[in-house]
């Protein structure tokens, strides 16, 4: 069962001071999932008859600007905005807004994920907004396989979108999650796309989020077999580059851009985990892969405020060494009862 605040003791704000958990990582890295809902329905991520919040019960934008606020006084220095697909909420513009109006004065970086099919309507919004780099979930350049992938999406609506946002000025990193059978003979393809566009690609690992409805074990990829096949075709640098996430960037010689790897499954990050996450409804996850979390809903509605600097002392307490993601025929099961789209990627 989730541990929630209203079940421990009160711990006394420290105001001012960092985050920094009891395994003594300072958490700089709040993301945010302003929705659980999506306009696609990828295989890997959500089932084909998902079950979305009652509008009712996430955050306001006030209420998500005050926990952002909350969390930028005690030393977190980037957002970013998730879903679902956060681009699909209602009036978003006026969130990113108000959150990007706490740039320069603490906040050092707002950025999103997106799938990239609201990004025409909206890129140059979020330019003006602050977001000058953004990532965009692309799993292949196929619009067959595209569609077959995400169940209702159309890759030429993505492409003008990437398009859109480039031509506002923001940086574009692709995002491909490397599902064996699927799309692990396009990896070499969007690499070289990417890269001739100057966008840098992470690869991703599937982890077992949530009933999907495919069969995880048969599907995964590990990112040690395709960085390997990589190597047989490029020369790949170790470079200094992050981000302030969980991926490890190469340099591409052949085309001077970056390859990351994001590895939950094949190598944990956990030792460096800089970040946690908040749920529309305002649960705060300290881990992917555990189920822990802090209701600040619940504080933020019955105390105010001022009740947050003690939640978020609590959450510290409670934030795991690291997840337990274990994926083989013997546990074919999700690590986690909720969906990936609900946690915010």
């Amino acid at each position: 069962m989730p541990v929630t605040l209203l079940a421990q003791p009160r711990i006394e704000p420290t105001g001012a001071a960092g985050l920094v958990d009891r395994y003594g990582r300072t958490i700089s890295y709040l993301r945010i999932s302003v929705t659980d809902r999506c306009d696609f329905r990828c295989v890997y991520c959500m089932s084909e008859d998902m079950q979305f919040l009652p509008r009712k019960e996430v955050l306001s934008f006030e209420e998500l600007d005050t926990i952002a606020s909350a969390f930028i006084r005690r030393g977190v220095r980037k957002i970013r905005l998730t879903g679902g697909e956060p681009l699909v909420r209602k009036d978003i513009m006026a969130l990113v807004e108000r959150i990007g109006g706490h740039l320069g004065h603490g906040l050092e970086e707002l950025t999103v994920t997106t799938n990239g099919s609201q990004l025409r309507r909206h890129a140059r919004g979020l330019a003006a907004a602050g977001v000058r780099r953004i990532n965009v979930s692309l799993d292949t350049l196929d619009p067959e396989r595209f569609a077959a992938i995400t169940r209702r999406g159309r890759l030429a609506d993505v492409l003008d979108g990437i398009e859109a946002a480039d031509e506002a000025g923001i940086a574009i990193k692709i995002n491909m999650v490397a599902v064996r059978g699927s799309n692990d003979d396009e990896i070499e393809p969007m690499l070289r796309w990417a890269h001739a566009r100057g966008y840098g690609l992470t690869m991703i690992e599937g982890m077992p989020l949530g009933e999907v409805g495919i069969d995880r074990v048969e599907s995964y990829l590990s990112l040690r077999e395709v960085r390997a096949r990589l190597a047989e075709r490029f020369t790949l640098e170790q470079t200094p580059h992050r981000t302030g996430g969980p991926a490890r960037y190469e340099r591409v010689a052949e085309t001077g851009g970056l390859v990351g790897f994001i590895t939950p499954m094949s190598h944990n990050f956990c030792e460096s985990c800089n970040r946690v996450r908040l749920t529309a409804t305002g649960q705060l996850f300290m881990c992917l892969g555990q189920e822990d979390m802090v209701d600040l809903r619940a504080v933020l509605r019955e105390e105010g405020p001022d009740g947050l600097d003690a939640a978020l002392d609590r959450a510290m307490l409670l934030k795991p060494e690291g997840h337990d993601f274990v994926l083989d025929r013997a546990n074919p099961a999700p690590a986690v009862s909720r969906h990936m789209s609900v946690t915010g990627g």
